[in-house]
């Protein structure tokens, strides 16, 4: 039987260990800016003040009944550090913290301002060099955009274009206009 859990004329009552009081778990439960860990107070609110069947409390709340038991289970090894997680997105598997990358980019920064050109391949290969392996080239853009500096420059001419083919069709028009 799991802890937390007591059968009860052949229901599993769903329980939460009293780590704070009421009082603050209320607290907590309107107060935080945060809908999902409000949600996870409400979990704990309700499983302390009328604990049942953990199918009741994810319909009373309007969560999975997985959540319900993953909350209350959570709660009751780990208390309060099992609910102020960090949540959901962030840069979990970043090369360079946020200060790092800002040092890496002074140079290319203080250059730019004396209106010297710095390129993204420039970027990607001192990148490289300070982690120690290739990266995408899509690292760099979001590095730039996560510094606030994105400024692509358009290409001076077509890859495609053939410069015989301009000069024959620039003939033509000289001529006519001077007929006109």
């Amino acid at each position: 039987m799991e802890k937390g859990r007591r059968t009860v004329l052949g229901t599993r009552v769903t329980r939460a260990a009293v780590h704070l009081p009421l009082e603050e778990v209320k607290h907590h439960m309107t107060r935080d800016p945060r809908f999902w860990v409000r949600q996870r107070w409400w979990i704990i609110y309700n499983a302390l003040i009328a604990p049942r069947k953990a199918e009741e409390i994810a319909h009373h709340t309007g969560v999975s009944l997985t959540t319900v038991r993953r909350v209350i289970s959570g709660y009751n090894r780990l208390g309060l550090a099992a609910i102020e997680t960090p949540g959901k997105g962030g840069r979990r598997h970043e090369y360079l913290t946020v200060e790092q990358e800002r040092q890496l980019l002074a140079p290319f920064f203080a250059r730019a301002e004396c209106g010297e050109i710095a390129t993204a391949g420039e970027i990607k290969r001192a990148y490289e060099a300070q982690v120690g392996h290739e990266v995408d080239e899509s690292t760099i853009y979001r590095l730039l955009a996560r510094h606030g500096w994105r400024k692509l420059v358009p290409r001076p001419r077509h890859p495609k274009a053939n410069a015989e083919e301009q000069a024959t069709f620039k003939k033509p028009s000289k001529q006519l206009s001077k007929q006109l």
